[in-house]
């Protein structure tokens, strides 16, 4: 089982629970998926880019990502439908837990002046999203063999009704969230 999966088994689960008088351990919010995904623009002019994200993905998932295509042509963005214009992770159940681990454990740590992440970026329905600069920051890849720093987006779906048990979920989990 994976470690932080235990951490939510054995200390966050009952802590919401108190705090929050669920009726039914049911009704206790849980992250059900991470999404990850990457937007890489440069893949118009350099068709290989496009392999280097998703190989990079690869590596910091474990899981390879499917290639996300442009819905509509954009004459001012030069874009084309059906072209590659990113790629996109869904991870669920053991991998996610380990992926949520190496984030807050791992990865967030590394970036630099860091102070913690955003307590506004909530969706209103027990969503997070946070955006990442680079790749860096995951202890998997290596500096030598980028060829450019590529952000992306990571979002915490979790089964919170409101955004105020979705932070204390991702709060009990460890996420560094910032004081102010």
């Amino acid at each position: 089982m994976a470690r932080l999966k235990e951490k939510y088994l054995k200390e966050a689960a009952p802590a919401l629970h108190a705090k929050f008088k669920y009726s039914s351990n049911m009704q206790i919010p849980k992250i059900e998926k991470v999404v990850l995904n990457m937007g890489v623009g440069e893949v118009k002019d350099n068709p290989k880019a496009m392999d280097s994200a998703v190989s990079d993905m690869t590596l910091i998932t474990g899981q390879r990502p499917i290639v996300t295509k442009a819905k509509k042509s954009v004459a001012a963005f030069k874009l084309r439908q059906g072209m590659n214009i990113g790629c996109k992770v869904t991870l669920r159940g053991e991998r996610m837990y380990e992926f949520v681990d190496k984030l807050f454990n791992v990865a967030l740590p590394r970036v630099r002046d860091f102070r913690g992440v955003s307590n506004n970026s909530f969706d209103g329905r027990g969503n997070y999203s946070l955006g990442v600069k680079d790749q860096l920051i995951f202890p998997e890849i290596e500096y030598d063999k980028i060829d450019k720093l590529r952000g992306m987006d990571i979002v915490f779906v979790t089964t919170a009704k409101s955004d105020e048990e979705a932070k204390e979920l991702l709060k009990l989990l460890g996420m560094p969230f910032s004081q102010n």
